[in-house]
């Protein structure tokens, strides 16, 4: 496989050799022209048919390999993407439309609830006024037995007063006639007395 050196040195003088037999119209006893052996082979314009011939080919292949295997694949997982999207979608639909119900529903209640509680603090407010009115009428109801007894009181007080101010004034006549006169007067002359004064 590998080429020695003192092979490459013996073989090089015998290419010239032949290059140099042949007049330098061929290279290597090929049979090809010199200048046309230096390009590079898909710019030579003598494989230009083959090439395009192959490319032709290859192009077909590679069409028909991408419209009967790639593309099919492809347009499955693009058409399993957009069924996923539009089921996301609707489930997305589905999860808002639940979610507006919840936010009516809890709005609703929490309106029920104000309403309720409104209700609620008025009949407590009632009844602690009527509560208030009961208790102040027993208070007062309280108060005037009171003071009807304190004026029945007052009343026996006073009459009693009234049949004592009758004897201290029969007493005081008495005590006065008989510092004044030096005698006695009967008890019967002194009421008589004491009630013409009164009357």
């Amino acid at each position: 496989m590998f080429v020695t050196s003192a092979f490459a040195q013996e073989s090089a003088p015998s290419a010239d050799t032949s290059h140099a037999a042949t007049g330098g119209d061929t290279h290597s006893g090929t049979g090809v022209p010199a200048e046309a052996h230096g390009t590079f082979p898909p710019f030579n314009p003598e494989t230009f048919p083959s090439q395009l011939l192959w490319l032709a080919i290859t192009f077909g292949l590679f069409y028909l390999f991408l419209k009967r295997v790639v593309m099919p694949r492809v347009g499955g997982i693009i058409d399993v993407r957009n069924d996923r999207i539009s089921q996301d979608l609707d489930q997305a639909a589905k999860l808002k439309g639940e979610a507006d119900a919840a936010v009516a529903a809890y709005e609703q209640e929490l309106a029920e609830a104000k309403k309720n509680a409104n209700a609620i603090g008025q009949q407590a407010n009632d009844a602690a006024k009527a509560e208030a009115e009961t208790v102040r009428k027993k208070i007062e109801a309280s108060l005037d037995e009171k003071l009807g007894e304190a004026e029945a009181r007052i009343a026996s007080i006073k009459a009693n007063a009234m049949k004592e101010v009758g004897s201290i004034a029969e007493d005081t006549a008495s005590a006065i006639v008989e510092a004044l006169v030096g005698g006695k007067a009967s008890k019967a002359e002194i009421a008589a007395a004491v009630k013409s004064v009164a009357g």
